[in-house]
């Protein structure tokens, strides 16, 4: 997302449906601690901005808290945005924009949150960008959703089956940068960053999850280094996928265990 977006995100995310039917929502607990963290929770009166807010799985989140926030939901993929349009939140205003040109008075904003997103436009320009539309106290929370598969290639993996599928992803990396390469960290410790606090403050959770086979499938196919696959590729993965799942211990519903965390950074606007 900056002003332009990148042609993996622009195909990779073309089926909004998918994604807002197979990725994670932001349960009121995660939504809360970032709220604690960045000192907006239990304050009326307040505009956020839910940044690259793709399908709205954050922007829901904020919308059904009780301090009835003001949101602006900034998303830049057409689909996507149609995705969210739909949803019709209550105190939300969906808008097209880019992370380096908001469409948003200077100054007037107490809290930006990106989700699932930073990745993709964390540079100097938007961070400037960023800063421009907060007050002086305002802050930047950010989120990921994090499976043991899709994290930094130094992380530990829980199972032989998630180690599989976090090997594919690494042996098929084209480079573009995404949580797990751990870049996106960067842009704050360079000499011309004076729009934040540093260091930045992070936080993790662990957690699992029953999930069946099916829908694992159906949620690695909204991750885009999937969704942009040659077809032979995909295909012979998904044997491989198939063979490795079959064996794997299930429960009585015929589900397994999913590993991964919930990261959190936050910082304070300077």
């Amino acid at each position: 997302m900056s002003q332009s977006i990148h042609h993996i995100a622009q195909t990779g995310f073309s089926d909004a449906s998918s994604y807002n039917k197979h990725r994670p929502t932001y349960t009121a607990h995660e939504t809360d601690l970032i709220l604690k963290r960045t000192s907006l929770a239990g304050r009326q009166n307040l505009k956020l901005v839910d940044l690259a807010a793709g399908t709205g799985l954050f922007t829901e989140a904020l919308a059904a808290r009780p301090e009835g926030y003001e949101i602006i939901a900034v998303e830049p993929h057409d689909e996507m945005r149609r995705e969210l349009e739909g949803k019709e939140l209550k105190g939300v205003k969906v808008v097209k924009g880019f992370a380096q040109e908001l469409p948003i008075e200077s100054g007037s904003v107490d809290g930006v949150f990106a989700t699932q997103a930073f990745h993709w436009f964390a540079t100097l320009d938007s961070l400037k960008e960023i800063r421009r539309i907060l007050k002086p106290d305002g802050y930047l929370g950010l989120i990921w959703h994090v499976d043991d598969w899709n994290a930094y290639k130094s992380d530990p993996v829980r199972s032989n089956w998630e180690e599989m599928i976090k090997s594919h992803i690494w042996s098929h990396d084209d480079n573009v940068p995404r949580f797990r390469h751990g870049i996106w960290r960067n842009v704050f410790d360079e000499e011309r960053q004076t729009y934040f606090e540093t260091p930045i403050h992070e936080e993790r959770e662990e957690h699992t999850q029953w999930r069946c086979v099916e829908a694992i499938w159906d949620r690695l196919q909204t991750y885009s280094i999937f969704s942009t696959a040659e077809e032979g590729v995909l295909r012979d993965f998904k044997e491989k996928f198939d063979g490795t799942l079959r064996e794997v211990p299930k429960n009585e519903a015929g589900e397994v265990v999913v590993h991964g965390r919930t990261q959190y950074a936050w910082t304070k606007a300077l």
